[in-house]
């Protein structure tokens, strides 16, 4: 009795042990399951300032899905000549408006935007101009950090602004 009492204990040890680990594979996956499965996304790129931009070597923004990051904005002209020298205030506004135009095509707005990094070579400025946030996240803030840094790209550059944003459908 005991040989055979040992033996149904381990024939019934293995049949839980294969049907745990061993899935089916014999059989063709279901169609549904096929159509649930989605093809890689292909980035889409955005040049706000493509002149500047290729000179520089960056592209302001990638749409991949429903996701986008936005590189830094900074207070730049057309031609990437820094813009608002000395004035973190209005460089801040200047972020914010290259910031809009890159979410509005898009189709987005500071609605959709999930992370906000902020970079700054005056983090007291900063912190007295923040309240300026206000006008721009009405529904409500997204995360992110608001760092202190040395130096920008270029030594006129007092903040630069990174995003990224979750488009919904």
């Amino acid at each position: 009795m005991s040989k055979l009492f040992s033996l149904a204990i381990l024939f019934t040890g293995s049949l839980l042990f294969v049907g745990c680990n061993n899935a089916d594979t014999s059989k063709p996956a279901s169609t549904e399951a096929a159509a649930n499965q989605k093809a890689p996304e292909t980035p889409e790129y955005f040049l706000l300032r493509p002149e500047a931009e290729k000179a520089y070597g960056y592209s302001h923004a990638v749409k991949i899905g429903n996701d986008i990051n936005i590189s830094g904005a900074v207070s730049m002209d057309d031609a990437g000549i820094p813009t608002a020298k000395g004035d973190l205030l209005q460089q801040m506004k200047n972020c914010y408006s290259d910031l809009d135009k890159v979410l509005k095509h898009y189709g987005c707005t500071f609605d959709d935007v999930v992370v906000e990094n902020v970079f700054t070579t005056n983090m007291p400025e900063f912190l007295k101009q923040s309240a300026y946030r206000n006008t721009i996240y009405k529904k409500q803030f997204p995360t992110g950090s608001w760092l202190g840094v040395k130096e920008l790209a270029l030594p006129e550059f007092m903040i630069e602004i990174e995003l990224e944003v979750h488009k919904t459908k």
